[in-house]
């Protein structure tokens, strides 16, 4: 009697009802980011003038000058100078020229600045401040920058006046903004008087003297009005309005000169009046 073969059994696969469709996991990076190219100004200690070398890096949404100069000097060049502390337009050390116009590098983003839909793209132009000793690359020497605000009378560092928990006096919204300059030399960089007279006090310094005047703290303020009388500091000011129009923190300098002015013919007329009587 020969044995039966088995047949085979068919199993239907089973489908769980609750299952999820199967996802593709695409592989695809997607394009790129957008490059840009910087034309940075490069100069070393003995250079008679500077040379700007050309870099172009990818740039992602949302990035600073400072960002793309840190790219720079990590991926390309590691001996790019430039000098950056806080990251956020509170220490003004990372003043620079951005296409000819003063700006701090934290605080002016890439996609701000233009650039031609052609190729090549326009370059983004960075170079050092102006008006001041140059140290390397996009560093400047501030040394000279800082005396004139001891010269003004007003040293960097100010001890404050006032007791822990006191209400401040009504009358310091009058000059609330002339102590927020953070002295970063964007001003002094931007004046055109500076730029031909190295002897001028430069603007910062003499928003700092119109700080003391408005704000004497019991201070003597004929020392400070002198110096602000003198022919290489108040008067010698055109007007230009460019040391506003680029202070990063709404300072307003050209409007302290213009309080200095004031406070210094009204002493003159003081002075007058007191010999004639």
């Amino acid at each position: 009697m020969s044995a039966k073969k088995a047949r085979p059994v068919e199993v239907e696969p089973t489908v769980e009802a609750d299952a999820a469709p199967a996802v593709e996991l695409s592989l695809d990076p997607g394009p790129p980011p957008p490059t840009r190219v910087f034309r940075i100004s490069r100069r070393r200690s003995g250079d008679r003038k500077p040379h700007f070398d050309d870099f172009e890096i990818e740039v992602e949404p949302g990035d600073t000058v400072l960002d793309a100069l840190l790219r720079i000097r990590r991926t390309q060049e590691p001996s790019l100078v430039v000098r950056h502390s806080c990251m956020h337009a509170s220490c003004g050390t990372c003043g620079v020229r951005i296409n000819g116009r003063e700006s701090l590098a934290c605080d002016t983003k890439v996609d701000s600045l233009p650039a031609k839909t052609a190729k090549p793209a326009q370059p983004i132009k960075v170079e050092s401040l102006a008006n001041q000793r140059p140290v390397a690359d996009l560093a400047t020497d501030m040394i000279d920058f800082y005396a004139r605000f001891e010269a003004a009378g007003l040293p960097l560092v100010r001890n404050a006046d006032v007791a822990s928990g006191a209400e401040p006096p009504d009358s310091i919204k009058a000059f609330g903004r002339f102590e927020n300059c953070i002295e970063c030399g964007l001003c002094l960089s931007a004046c055109p008087i500076a730029r031909t007279n190295h002897d001028y006090i430069g603007p910062a310094a003499l928003a700092a003297a119109a700080r003391i005047v408005e704000e004497p703290r019991g201070r003597e303020l004929g020392p400070v009005l002198a110096l602000a009388a003198e022919p290489d500091s108040v008067w010698r000011c055109h007007a230009a309005l460019e040391c506003s129009v680029v202070c990063p923190s709404a300072v307003e300098p050209a409007l302290a000169l213009l309080t200095l002015r004031r406070h210094i013919a009204a002493n003159r007329a003081r002075r007058l009046f007191s010999r004639k009587s």
